[in-house]
C-alpha cells in the first residue's frame, strides 16, 4: 500500500466547491445589511465598473503604529460609477421558507437603455414593453399604482428599489443597461416606500450611497481561464520528470473502495468565472467628473485621473469614480456590485482617514515617465507631429482671414 513520506495540508480549498461558471455575468447579492429602522432610510448598493489601476503615495494617520506619518505606496482600482436610474420598487414578505415577492410598481417612463434588457433582439422587435403599463400611472392610478404602494406599505417586510446603469455614458460595447435590485434600510416601511417613489426616474450618484474612508463589499465575477488541469486548477505538486503518460497530474485519485472518485479529488475542470464576495475593502476617494479629479492637497497639478494614453482596454473616465484600495476581481469593462459593509470592522486600519499625497497618472501601457501632457511636451520640446498641426492651424488662419 502506497504512503507519503510527509504529512502536508490538502491543494485548494473545499469552501469554494462547486467549481463551476457563473450564471450570471453581474455579481448578484445574496445578503443584505442589518436593516436599522432607527437611521433614516438610504440605499444599500451600487453599481460600478472597473476601469484599471493605479498607485497612490499617502501618509499614514493611525497613532501607535510603526508607520505613523510616514509615506506608503498603496495599489488603488478605479471604478466608473456613473449615477444610477430608479425605475422601480418591490415589496417583500417573509414566509417559513424565505422572502417572497409580494407586488412590485414601475415608474412612468423607462429609458431605452432599460428596455432594451427586457428584448433579446431589440432591433427586430416592435418596443411594446410597458407600453400598457404607462398609461396606468395617467389613466388608473389611483386604482392600480396608489393600490399596490398601500399593499406594499401595508404587508411587505422588506422594500428595495430596481435600478438600472446609464452604460451610455461608459465606453462598452453593450447598449442593454445592467439592472439590479436594491435594499432600502432605515426608516419605517411606509417611509421606505416614500423614499423609494421620491427616487422614480431621477439619477442617484455614488457619493449619496457611500462616502470616502468607509469599507464596503464587492461582488464580481472572476476572470475567465476556461478547461484547465489539476495544476494550474488546484495547485498540485508536478510529479516526477521521468513520470509515465504526463507529470501535470493526481498520481492516486482513491482508493480500491469505495469503487468512486470523491469529490475532495483534485481533477480537471473550469478555472476561472466564478461568482466572488470580497469583504471590508476601503475607499480612498470618492471623485468626480472634472479637471482636477487626478489632483491633491500636495500635489496641485491639474490632471485628470485617467493615466496618460487612457486605461489600458478600458479609455477615459469622464464620470463619477470610486478608488478603492486593492485589487477587484474580473475583467476591465466588467460590472462590480458594490455593498454596504456586512460585516463592520473597527480596527484602526478600518477608521483611518485618508490623506492621499500624490495619484500616479502615468502611462500604463510600458513604463511610464510623465504625470500630464504638458510635462511631456515640455520635456521633448517641439516634436515634428506637433510642429505640423500648428503650421496646418497657421494656415487655415490665414485663409480665413484672407476670404474676410
Amino acid at each position: 500500500m502506497s504512503h507519503r513520506k510527509f504529512e502536508a495540508p490538502r491543494h485548494g480549498s473545499l469552501g469554494f466547491l462547486p467549481r463551476k461558471r457563473s450564471k450570471r455575468f453581474r455579481g448578484r447579492i445574496r445578503r443584505f445589511p442589518k436593516d436599522d429602522p432607527s437611521k433614516p432610510a438610504a440605499l444599500t448598493a451600487f453599481l460600478g465598473y472597473k476601469a484599471g489601476m493605479t498607485h497612490v503615495v499617502r501618509e499614514v494617520t493611525r497613532p501607535e503604529s510603526k508607520l505613523f506619518k510616514k509615506e506608503v505606496v498603496d495599489s488603488v482600482t478605479i471604478l466608473e460609477t456613473p449615477p444610477i436610474v430608479v425605475v422601480g420598487i418591490v415589496g417583500y414578505i417573509e414566509t417559513p421558507r424565505g422572502l417572497r415577492s409580494l407586488t412590485s410598481v414601475w415608474s412612468q417612463k423607462l429609458d431605452e437603455q432599460c428596455l432594451r434588457r427586457f428584448y433579446k433582439n431589440w432591433y427586430a422587435s416592435k418596443h411594446k414593453a410597458f407600453s400598457k403599463y404607462t398609461k396606468k400611472w395617467t389613466d388608473m392610478k389611483e386604482k392600480t399604482i396608489d393600490k399596490e404602494l398601500a399593499r406594499i406599505k401595508k404587508y411587505a417586510k422588506v422594500v428595495r428599489v430596481i435600478a438600472h446603469t446609464q452604460v451610455k455614458k461608459l465606453p462598452l460595447n453593450t447598449k442593454k443597461a445592467h439592472i439590479i435590485e436594491i435594499q432600502i434600510n432605515g426608516g419605517t416601511i411606509a417611509q421606505k416606500v416614500e423614499y423609494a417613489v421620491n427616487l422614480f426616474e431621477k439619477n442617484v450618484p455614488v457619493d449619496s450611497v457611500f462616502e470616502a474612508n468607509e469599507m464596503i463589499d464587492t461582488i464580481a465575477v472572476t476572470k475567465g481561464k476556461g478547461f484547465q488541469g489539476t495544476v494550474a486548477r488546484w495547485g498540485v505538486t508536478k510529479l516526477p520528470r521521468k513520470t509515465h503518460k504526463g507529470l501535470r497530474k493526481v498520481a492516486c485519485i482513491g482508493a480500491w473502495h469505495p469503487a468512486n472518485v470523491q469529490y475532495t479529488v483534485p481533477r480537471a475542470g473550469q478555472l476561472g468565472h466564478y461568482h466572488r464576495t470580497e469583504i471590508n475593502k476601503k475607499i480612498f476617494r470618492i471623485g468626480k467628473a472634472d479637471q482636477n479629479s487626478g489632483s491633491t492637497d500636495t500635489d496641485l497639478t491639474k490632471k485628470k485621473i485617467t493615466p496618460l494614453g487612457g486605461f489600458p482596454h478600458y479609455g477615459i473616465v469622464n464620470n463619477d469614480f470610486l478608488m478603492i484600495r486593492g485589487t477587484f476581481p474580473g475583467s476591465r469593462k466588467r460590472p462590480i456590485t458594490l455593498r454596504k459593509s456586512i460585516l463592520t470592522r473597527v480596527t484602526r486600519s478600518a477608521l483611518e482617514s485618508i490623506d492621499l499625497k500624490l495619484i500616479d497618472t502615468t502611462s500604463k501601457i510600458g513604463t511610464g515617465r510623465f504625470q500630464t501632457q504638458d510635462e511631456k511636451r515640455k520635456f521633448f520640446g517641439i516634436q515634428k507631429k506637433t510642429h505640423k498641426k500648428v503650421k496646418k492651424s497657421e494656415k487655415s488662419q490665414t485663409a480665413v482671414a484672407a476670404k474676410k
